[in-house]
């Protein structure tokens, strides 16, 4: 954070952009349930008051925050690009389809339990139909035009892809309702397990794709993240925004 932005408070701050600032932090609002990413441009203080949640205890957990530890993600809008197809596009096309997979087995032996997760599978496969659709755009022609600087809304709106964003959100909740936030249940086989593994990988990889996009790359082009809904989100990447490309 810079010192001017420092002077603020964190209450008084985008979670968003909190989020994008302090490394860790996406990990205290994942541990809050406070959703960093399609609800990005509400203040911490707004959130939690809509939460009914202790602003003191979420300021202080963000105040033990090491403000100079490392950065595990590029600054540079070319670089930061890159990660996101080979972090994120790459392997939620090669993770879906095994959960996917997991899913209709666990539903099919498992039927009859009382927390069998019906309707996973569907969930989980049309999900992967949208993304599939949205990397395809962005990949096809709204990156190559932000590696050349051009004008991205030519070609693709980027608050379409936020919208695209808050459909996978609600993916994301129904996905956890199903599946009882992927905890599995006492004396689940070890495919359940795999199944509950691979979903809680699967939320917080989708959350922190959509938090890097729509919190730090985006924003350089002119589109700051518009009003979102409140979704328990998370995961524990964290880069500079005032990163240049």
């Amino acid at each position: 954070m810079t010192s001017e932005t420092a002077k603020v408070s964190l209450r008084d701050r985008n979670i968003g952009e909190i989020a994008a600032a302090l490394p860790g932090a996406t990990a205290v609002f994942r541990k809050f349930k406070l959703d960093f990413c399609c609800g990005g441009d509400l203040t911490l203080g707004e959130v939690a008051s809509k939460r009914g949640l202790d602003i003191a205890s979420i300021e202080g957990a963000l105040a033990a925050l090491d403000p100079n530890a490392g950065l595990t993600v590029p600054e540079e809008t070319g670089p930061l690009i890159d990660h996101i197809l080979s972090r994120y596009h790459e392997t939620h096309r090669r993770e879906l389809p095994e959960l996917i997979r997991l899913a209709r087995k666990v539903e099919a032996v498992h039927a009859v339990h009382p927390q069998a997760p019906i309707g996973l599978a569907d969930t989980l496969h049309e999900m992967h139909s949208e993304l599939e659709v949205h990397m395809q755009k962005e990949e096809m022609e709204l990156f190559p035009l932000m590696r050349r600087d051009g004008d991205p809304l030519d070609a693709l709106s980027i608050e379409q892809m936020r919208d695209d964003h808050h459909r996978h959100g609600d993916h994301l909740r129904r996905l956890e309702e199903i599946a009882n936030g992927f905890v599995p249940p006492e004396g689940a086989c070890r495919s359940w397990q795999a199944l509950c593994a691979g979903g809680a990988k699967l939320v917080d990889d989708v959350m922190e794709h959509i938090h890097l996009e729509n919190n730090v790359l985006f924003p350089r082009f002119g589109q700051p993240e518009s009003a979102g809904h409140a979704y328990p989100a998370g995961s524990t990447t964290a880069v500079q925004p005032d990163a240049q490309r």
